[in-house]
């Protein structure tokens, strides 16, 4: 019997955060597929790959089991949303669906990659970087399979909303925060920030002095 994952023995609200995150990231990857018109076994790679990504990415930089690998729960989760996706009709989703899917499982990951590091041991700011690579990573990987430009390239807030989601729970904690109420807050607020760019076109100032050819 694998050792259980020390982040999930510290309360239901971070095991409520990688289910939702791994569930709403499969089923933007399934979504993907489904733009493209692509099949089952397809919707499934899709999910998979994008449920599983950012957090397998994590666990290899923190030196942790990779996750998935010990618990059959996410795999089953991501191939569930997969299904799901494939027998529903196209006209049940919106065109901006997959960035709505995607910015709950930015959220929602950003958090439970900050916490399981901090549970490795990792110094609380490097352990936000780890939970920004956690939720972001999953999103390039579904964009480069679906071959398209990534979302990290599009002019809305994405980063920034995964960072305020992963440095407010690494800054609440080491305070005596709850794990629990930080979590809840630091993910909210980073949805707040995606959702407030998805709608009103929110975006950092790009770079205005590009070298000449």
């Amino acid at each position: 019997m694998p050792t259980p994952d020390p982040v999930l023995t510290t309360g239901a609200m971070l095991t409520a955060l990688n289910v939702l995150g791994t569930f709403v990231f499969a089923a933007s990857g399934a979504l993907a597929a489904a733009r493209l018109k692509q099949t089952l076994v397809t919707f499934c790679f899709f999910a998979l790959t994008t449920g599983v990504g950012g957090g397998t990415v994590r666990d290899l930089l923190i030196g942790a089991p990779v996750f998935w690998v010990h618990d059959l729960s996410q795999p089953i989760i991501c191939l569930g949303a997969a299904l799901i996706v494939y027998v529903t009709p196209g006209r049940w989703w919106s065109l901006r669906a997959l960035d709505w899917l995607d910015a709950v499982g930015l959220a929602a990951f950003a958090v439970f990659g900050t916490a399981k590091a901090m549970s490795h041991g990792v110094h609380p700011f490097t352990a936000a970087l780890m939970g920004i690579s956690t939720g972001c990573v999953g999103g390039i990987i579904r964009d480069l399979l679906a071959g398209v430009p990534s979302i990290l390239l599009r002019p809305e807030i994405y980063v920034t909303a995964a960072a305020l989601s992963a440095g407010l729970y690494a800054l609440f904690v080491p305070f005596g925060v709850p794990t629990a109420m930080a979590g809840v807050i630091a993910a909210l607020a980073g949805f707040a920030l995606r959702a407030l760019a998805i709608a009103k076109g929110l975006a950092l100032p790009s770079y205005s002095n590009p070298p000449k050819p």
